[in-house]
């Protein structure tokens, strides 16, 4: 019961709201994180920064990794710093986040509905799917309706797919996102798993602002295979 006992110690160090705000930061960057810049991001100081952090890390949650943050090699380039991001490691209770139970509801909707109507039946996951991207985008809407800009809709929908564990990650002129909620589905069908997240995703942000937000499809390593821009 190792394994058990190690995973139920691991979450139990997110209990600490200051700890937990710290982890879902260092998860939200793009690359690892210094202790001055996770201190400033969730307002605490230093000193309390490193204490949970090393925590985080001592319980499986993080990873640390060392760096000189100037970038410089050689003699009189600085000692190196300690950096944190999120480890390797997955816990039973699913770090990063899986929805397996939406999948498989999506999944059953669009094979019951192909059975009775005789319609193929990815094309009624597509629209199923966008459906519920639909109904996660209307509830990210305000009092104040659809967003007014452009850049205002790309942030709901960030937001939206955050909450969604989509885990979204602004690069440039696109956000990726960083996990894929249904990855162990998509190892196994990953086009029919590529395109249903692609509709979910697509169904979101035209329910925000279309045609302001792009999804995109765009597969690669190690992350959901639909990116978001902003419309031309």
């Amino acid at each position: 019961m190792r394994g058990v006992d190690q995973n139920i110690t691991g979450i139990g160090a997110l209990a600490d709201p200051v700890r937990q705000e710290l982890y879902l930061f260092v998860c939200a960057q793009p690359g690892p994180v210094s202790r001055d810049q996770a201190a400033e991001a969730i307002g605490i100081a230093r000193h309390k920064a490193k204490f949970h952090l090393d925590k985080l890390e001592s319980e499986g949650l993080l990873e640390a990794v060392y760096a000189r943050l100037t970038g410089r090699t050689g003699p009189g380039a600085g000692r190196s710093s300690k950096l944190y991001r999120r480890a390797a490691r997955e816990f039973a209770v699913s770090l990063p986040s899986r929805d397996y139970l939406l999948a498989g509801r999506l999944m059953a909707d669009a094979i019951a509905e192909s059975a009775r109507t005789g319609a193929p039946v990815l094309e009624v996951l597509r629209r199923v799917a966008a459906e519920q991207g639909a109904a996660i985008g209307g509830g990210a809407l305000t009092d104040e309706g659809r967003p007014a800009t452009p850049q205002a809709a790309l942030d709901l929908a960030v937001g939206a797919l955050s909450e969604h564990g989509y885990e979204p990650r602004r690069e440039r002129t696109r956000v990726i996102m960083a996990n894929c909620p249904f990855h162990a589905l998509a190892e196994a069908q990953r086009e029919l798993v590529c395109h249903m997240n692609h509709a979910l995703i697509t169904g979101l942000v035209e329910s925000l602002a279309p045609p302001k937000v792009e999804a995109r499809l765009e597969p690669g390593d190690n992350r959901c295979c639909v990116s978001l821009a902003l419309g031309g």
